[in-house]
C-alpha cells in the first residue's frame, strides 16, 4: 500500500513537473520566444524581398530574436500574422500595412499585449496603436519626381501624364502631395498641360488640395502599385487621346514597377516623340532601364538606412531606453513620432556613383554601364 502510494506521488510531481515545464515554453518571456516580429506587405515585390534579408543581417550579431513573415496583399492574413507573432511572445512589432486603415485593428491586438509598434515605410492610419513610424520622407520623394520632370522638359503645353499609387497606402497621397506642390505652379502657367485626368485638370489652379481632393485624382489614375493596372490605365490614356496630347511628354509615375510597365506603353506608341517619366525604389531592373535610356530617373531610398533606423529603434526599446526621433506624422488619430531617412535621386548621370561606388549594387549585375 505505501509502495503505490509512494509510485502515485512521485507519477503526480512528474505530472506538475511536465505541465509547469510546458507552461514555461509556452509564455512570451521564455527562451524560445521572438524579440521582434515583422510583417512585410508582399514577396512578389523585388523591394520587400530585399528588406527581409537586410532585417536578417540587422539582428544576425544580436542577442534578439526575428521572425519576418508576408501578408501577399491581403489585410486578413497580415492580421493573422500579427496573431502569430503575438503567441511568440514579441515585445516589439515592425509592420509595412498592406492597407493603412485595415491593419488598425491588428496593431490595436499587439498594442493590448503591451507591445510596442513600429510602422514601418507605410503609415497605419486611425488608430492610437502606433508608437514609431520609420520612413522616407514621402512628400520629398514626390516633390523630387515632380521637379525631375520639370528641370527637364523643354517649351510649354508639355502633356502631363500623372499616375499615383494605392488609395489605400497613405503614402501614395504624401507623394502625390509632394508632385502637385511641386508640379502646379508649372501646370498653372502653362508649362504643363495635363492629359489623363480631368479631376487634375480642373485643379489646376489649387496649389493646395485636400485629402478628398486628392482622393478624387488619385480615383482616376491610381496604378495600385499593381505594373499590369499601369500598363493597362496607359494604353488607355493613350488610346483617348490625340496626337495633340503625344509627341514630346512628361510622365509621373509613382514607383519602378510601374514605371517600367508605363515606360514600355508610351516606347510603343508611334505618335510619342520622346517622354520623361519618373520611378521610386531604385529596383534592379528599374536601374537597367535608366542604364538603357527607357526609365528616365527613380527616387533612391537606402533601404540599408531606413532598415538600420528600424532595428535601431526596436533595440532601444528591448534595451529599455527612449528612440531619437526626427518629427511626427498625423495618422488621423494621433501624432506618431517618426525617424525620416533622406532620399537621393539618380538617373543616368550618377547611377554608377550612388548605386556602384556606394555599394548598394554590384557592377556585374548590369550591362553597359
Amino acid at each position: 500500500m505505501k509502495k503505490t502510494w509512494k509510485a502515485a506521488s512521485l507519477l503526480l510531481v512528474l505530472m506538475l513537473f511536465t505541465a509547469m515545464l510546458a507552461a514555461c515554453n509556452n509564455t512570451t518571456g521564455g527562451s524560445g520566444s521572438v524579440s521582434v516580429g515583422i510583417v512585410l506587405p508582399t514577396k512578389d515585390e523585388p523591394r520587400w524581398v530585399q528588406d527581409e534579408q537586410r532585417f536578417k543581417d540587422a539582428l544576425k550579431d544580436s542577442d534578439y530574436t526575428t521572425e519576418i513573415l508576408f501578408s501577399q496583399g491581403s489585410s486578413a492574413k497580415e492580421k493573422e500574422n500579427v496573431e502569430t507573432l503575438i503567441n511568440k511572445g514579441i515585445e516589439v512589432l515592425i509592420i509595412t500595412p498592406q492597407d493603412g486603415d485595415a491593419a488598425a485593428s491588428a496593431v490595436e491586438a499587439a498594442k493590448k499585449e503591451g507591445i510596442t509598434v513600429i510602422s514601418y515605410d507605410r503609415l497605419i492610419t486611425n488608430t492610437d496603436a502606433v508608437d514609431y513610424y520609420v520612413t522616407f520622407d514621402s512628400v520629398a520623394v514626390g516633390a523630387a519626381q515632380g521637379q525631375y520632370l520639370i528641370d527637364n522638359v523643354q517649351g510649354s503645353g508639355v502633356p502631363l501624364y500623372l499616375y499615383a499609387g494605392a488609395a489605400s497606402d497613405n503614402n501614395a497621397f504624401l507623394f502625390f502631395e509632394g508632385a502637385w506642390k511641386t508640379l502646379q505652379p508649372k501646370i498653372a502657367d502653362g508649362t504643363f498641360k495635363i492629359a489623363n485626368s480631368s479631376e487634375a485638370e480642373a485643379l489646376k489652379d489649387t496649389a493646395e488640395l485636400t485629402r478628398d481632393q486628392m482622393s478624387k485624382i488619385l480615383g482616376q489614375v491610381t496604378t495600385n502599385w499593381d505594373p499590369n493596372e499601369a500598363k493597362n490605365k496607359a494604353q488607355t490614356h493613350l488610346t483617348a487621346v490625340g496626337a495633340d496630347l503625344k509627341g514630346n511628354v512628361a510622365v509621373l509615375a509613382p514607383n519602378d514597377g510601374t514605371a517600367r510597365s508605363i515606360a514600355d506603353v508610351f516606347a510603343s506608341d508611334g505618335e510619342v516623340t520622346s517622354f520623361f517619366v519618373t520611378g521610386q525604389d531604385a529596383e534592379k531592373a528599374s536601374i537597367q532601364y535608366i542604364i538603357d535610356g527607357k526609365q528616365s530617373m527613380t527616387v533612391f531610398k537606402d533601404v540599408r538606412t531606413l532598415v538600420t533606423d528600424a532595428m535601431g529603434i526596436a533595440i532601444e526599446i528591448l534595451d529599455g531606453k527612449t528612440p531619437e526621433t526626427t518629427g511626427s506624422y498625423d495618422n488621423g488619430e494621433v501624432e506618431v513620432k517618426a525617424k525620416q531617412t533622406d532620399v537621393i535621386v539618380v538617373d543616368e548621370d550618377n547611377v554608377k556613383q550612388e548605386l556602384i561606388d556606394s555599394e548598394y549594387y554590384e557592377a556585374s549585375e548590369f550591362s553597359g554601364l
